[in-house]
């Protein structure tokens, strides 16, 4: 069909009060046929794809519709360049941590900010059903981010909503059901024949260490009777204790007495996951409406740890009068679960069940058996007794049960959400739009924790918390919006200002002494131990602005300006000005290449500005406070808590971003290249104060640092093959990062957190260690590089080896600088497949360079364990004069320098993971047109399904600082289901 050209514009959708337009046909003085403009969610508004002069990457619901997902964070793993995301844990319904472009603070928070249809979300991810949203756009620049000021240094990801859309109603259904397991392998670990004569080598070499004068047979004769006694406490083979172990050989005639020394089986298995998703969507030529509701049921592979979520959500667009649009959405949600421990927070706790089910040594039972007949014991109503681990190692919980422990306690959540937008848009003249939208959020977390009265922390007594956490934010705007065409001069502006309120109300009550089983209410125990609540407040407002120019689409300029108002900071300096500039220009819009066939896009664009970033842990930065409850009996009394300089205010970040976006063969090629810098100015940190002073932890946190990071993005997307029946598309994106702290000031030169060291020319991820150098043939010492200090100086522990200066003595070893947790180049990489009816989808995301500080390995490398479990790699060790290798001698003498915290637990971060994949077959719509169908598939799709990496067992993307714990690592989930449509 010829058009006769002139300027139409048609509102394609309109989204959370944000009005996406489309022209359906250039001004030109040629009648041809002209593609729908492409446009996407930016600020407060929308914008023609081809003008925008800002980095951001578009990621369209289609793209993660059919994936088994809970959390819309999971769908952010690789979906663009220069983000990165540290995978959530095994925990059902939990979100990933997500950095863009860098590390954009040190002591305060480096996520993103999440706009949810119009207005800011601080609610958990996995509230907002996945199926509910239409798309996400993640922005990534000053020119994207800085109309949300003081909150947008770390990015923002504005998330749209599904909308009704004009035309006959649809009605949709979907279900899958699936399986969930661990996608992490575990550490290999030696087994119970191997584990007795390792620890009898440890207990003999010490022997002769400690005490020169002793002969290799007293030494062995020493070690034998030692070992259970001694040591390890419990001998599971049918011989005499001092006949276990003889001259370092397990005897021979030595038989299991039981077998049952598994503990991950019995609280690890395959857990279950389920879903359906109901929607039904449709509207006239004045009002669509859309309206959904859906049920997740998902079992972890741990067991007591499962998530279940109902939603139900209604959005209705009005065109009430010609001049006047109104819509409202709002949403409910209610999930509960079983919650496992967290193992970061809990990370050595006698209650993690991924370390001790890890570490617990193979030679112990988590079962109590009788020592006669070795049969387990139950109890009187028949079920398995538990062993209380009197008889372990020191180095194997004695006195606790994991597993016990983990089916008598209880961590249950219930989260209630309701997330509300209404917007009014007012059409003053065809060029000037007023427009209003509210937002309205309020969670309610309850939590209830039981710690039961048989074994472990509560013992014998029993106890029982209660949380409950009430959250509200109200976010107000009104936003001005003036679009006019001058000839080819294309002018758009926004003036808008923007209230913002939270609210954070907490309560904790805690109580010992249960009184009647079965009851974990607070009134079934007898003592008060914690009663308290607190109520927080935050509010914020700012005025912005925005200016848009093209000039026939081919000469873009962008302008924008925030002043933010942050009641975290004092009255003095709460108030400042974020800004950006952007420019393009459009170089396919040239006459040289407006015809090209091989060229069909081509945009060279450039912005900087300033954002902010006030998200500190207190609400009250710039207030010293006191802690109350620290009475004496009736006497009341408070405590200093809190030193507080009232002149700190935001973190800054300067921003600036060059970048190129390509097209050839009619976009069947497509993709860009781009550099970014980011200083991040006035960093907060906590400066040491004189002990005198006698401020809590001796340290005020200032703005005293600086630190940039800078990267190259690069982007690719190719139709290989693009036919009727066949299409073949393969993606894929990689960026680099470099991080530096360039300043800091108050007279710091260092902050040493851990295994890192803050200093100016060092990135914050850098690692400040001891220096492992390894093992000496000669004898199998542990051997670091001797410290300046030492050097000189003569010591039995400081010896030349290879005409190296080094000590055994780990107190003595030399700290340095020793590679970081950042590395050279991650991104992913995908293809989708379409032949007819059947689709294919897969992505895998990667990561080169970098390194890991791996502590759960190294709790397994143990030279001495007295019960703790040990790595297969521990068979390397060694054992005779002049043998090379890595591991040191078995020794209860020296382990402490063997196991220290040193560069020797470094690993490479590299990996590769197959992240998700989904095969689909849609049947003919004409034959379904038959049955009353407009729609039927039937797919199966699969999370996290293979990963390689530099050692089995490792995860090196659990967190963005390259350190490890005993977490509850992530779930392959496996799924098959069916949507259909009427």
């Amino acid at each position: 069909m010829k058009l006769q050209l002139s300027l139409l514009t048609a509102v394609l959708f309109f989204l959370g009060g944000q009005t996406v337009e489309a022209q359906k046909a250039k001004r030109d003085t040629v009648q041809e046929e002209h593609a729908i403009d492409e446009v996407v969610v930016v600020a407060y508004g929308s914008q023609k794809k081809e003008t925008m002069v800002g980095s951001s990457t578009e990621v369209k619901a289609k793209q993660f519709a059919d994936r088994p997902i809970s959390s819309i964070g999971q769908a952010l793993d690789g979906a663009s360049a220069g983000v990165k995301v540290s995978t959530g844990t095994g925990q059902p319904g939990s979100s990933p941590s997500i950095q863009i472009r860098g590390i954009g603070s040190y002591g305060i928070t480096t996520s993103p900010l999440y706009v949810v249809d119009g207005t800011v979300y601080t609610g958990s991810l996995a509230a907002i059903n996945p199926n509910d949203i239409a798309s996400f756009n993640i922005l990534k620049d000053a020119a994207s981010t800085s109309l949300y000021g003081s909150a947008a240094a770390n990015g923002v990801i504005i998330i749209t909503t599904k909308s009704g859309r004009k035309g006959k109603d649809s009605f949709n259904f979907g279900m899958s059901t699936g399986y969930v397991q661990r996608s992490i392998p575990e550490y290999e670990r030696v087994n119970v024949y191997q584990y007795y004569p390792l620890i009898w080598e440890a207990i003999r070499n010490g022997r002769m260490t400690s005490v020169p004068t002793s002969t290799l047979a007293q030494a062995n004769t020493y070690a034998t009777t030692q070992l259970i006694s001694g040591v390890l406490k419990t001998n599971v083979f049918n011989v005499a204790d001092n006949q276990l172990v003889v001259d370092g050989i397990l005897n021979p005639n030595a038989e299991l007495r039981y077998s049952d020394l598994d503990w991950q089986r019995p609280l690890m298995n395959t857990g279950f996951r389920q879903n359906y998703e109901l929607n039904y969507s449709g509207g006239s030529n004045t009002t669509t409406y859309f309206t959904s509701v859906g049920y997740t049921n998902e079992t972890g592979y741990l067991i007591k740890s499962d998530f279940e979520r109902f939603t139900a959500r209604l959005k209705v667009d009005s065109q009430v009068k010609s001049w006047l649009k109104l819509g409202t959405s709002i949403s409910g949600v209610s999930s509960n679960g079983n919650n496992s421990v967290e193992g970061v927070d809990s990370n050595s706790s006698y209650i993690n069940p991924y370390r001790w089910t890890r570490t617990m040594g193979p030679i112990y039972s988590p079962y109590a058996h009788d020592p006669v007949t070795n049969a387990n014991l139950y109890d009187n109503a028949g079920n398995i007794m538990y062993d209380a681990g009197s008889g372990r190692g020191a180095d194997a919980a004695a006195g606790r049960n994991v597993i016990q422990e983990t089916l008598l306690n209880k961590d249950l959540s219930k989260n209630y959400y309701i997330i509300s937008r209404a917007y009014a848009e007012v059409k003053v003249d065809p060029y000037l739009t007023l427009s209003t939208n509210v937002g309205y959020d309020i969670r309610n977390n309850r939590r209830s924790t039981y710690g039961n009265k048989i074994i472990g922390d509560a013992a014998p007594g029993g106890s029982a918390e209660k949380y409950s956490i009430t959250e509200q934010t109200f976010t107000w705007n009104q936003l001005l919006n003036y679009k006019r065409k001058f000839g080819q001069h294309n002018f758009e502006y926004l003036l808008g200002h923007e209230n913002y309120k939270f609210t954070y109300e907490y309560l904790y009550g805690y109580k010992k002494g249960q009184i009647v089983d079965d009851n974990d209410e607070l009134i079934n125990f007898v003592t008060p131990t914690t009663l308290t609540s607190r109520t927080d407040n935050y509010r914020k407002e700012g005025v912005f602005s925005r200016l848009n120019y093209d000039f026939n689409s081919k000469y873009l300029l962008s302008g924008s300006i925030r002043w933010d108002g942050s009641s975290r900071f004092s009255k003095d300096v709460r108030w400042d000005s974020f800004w950006s500039l952007g420019a393009g220009w459009r170089i396919k819009g040239e006459e040289f290449l407006k015809n090209s066939g091989l060229i069909s896009e081509l945009k060279l664009r450039g912005s900087y500005g300033e954002v902010g970033n006030d998200r500190t842990d207190s609400y009250y930065m710039y207030k010293s406070t006191y802690s109350l409850g620290y009475n004496n009996a009736q006497e009341p009394g408070i405590l200093f808590g809190f030193l507080a300089d009232p002149t700190i205010t935001w973190e800054t970040n300067k921003q600036s971003d060059i970048g190129i976006d390509f097209g050839f063969l009619n976009n069947r090629i497509s993709g860009s290249v781009e550099y970014y810098k980011r200083v991040t100015e006035d960093l907060i940190f906590q400066v040491p104060i004189p002990v005198s002073a006698g401020v809590p932890d001796n340290n005020i946190s200032r703005n005293v640092g600086t630190m940039y990071n800078r990267g190259f993005e690069f982007s690719l997307n190719a139709d290989v093959i693009r036919n009727e029946n066949f299409t073949w598309n393969i993606n894929a994106n990689a960026s680099t990062l470099k991080n530096q702290v360039t300043e800091l000031s108050n007279g710091i030169t260092e902050i040493i957190n851990g295994t890192k060291k803050v200093s100016v020319g060092h990135s914050i991820y850098d690692y400040w260690l001891r220096q492992w150098y390894g093992v000496d043939p000669a004898d199998g010492s542990p051997l670091f590089l001797v410290a300046d200090a030492f050097a000189n100086t003569t010591a039995a522990d400081i010896r030349t080896v290879n005409g190296t200066k080094v000590t055994t003595n780990f107190n003595k070893a030399k700290y340095d600088y020793s590679g970081t947790a950042i590395p050279d180049l991650f991104g992913s990489f995908g293809t989708s497949i379409t032949y007819k009816q059947w689709a294919l989808s897969a992505m895998f995301t990667y990561q080169l360079g970098g390194k890991t500080y791996d502590s759960n390995y190294a709790a397994l490398m143990s030279s001495y364990s007295q019960g703790g479990a040990l790595s297969t790699d521990i068979l390397n060790r060694w054992t005779t004069p002049g043998q090379i290798t890595d591991v040191p001698a078995l020794n209860s003498s020296t382990y402490t320098s063997s196991n220290a915290a040193s560069s020797r637990w470094l690993i490479s971060s590299d990996f590769i993971t197959f992240r998700q994949a989904t095969l689909s077959y849609s049947f003919n719509t004409e034959t379904l047109s038959q049955l009353g169908l407009a729609g039927f598939k039937i797919l199966v799709s699969g999370e996290n399904l293979w990963s390689k990496t530099a050692r089995k067992g490792l995860e090196p993307a659990q967190a963005f600082n390259g350190t490890t714990s005993n977490r509850y690592t992530p779930a392959r989930i496996i799924t098959i289901g069916f949507n259909v449509s009427f």
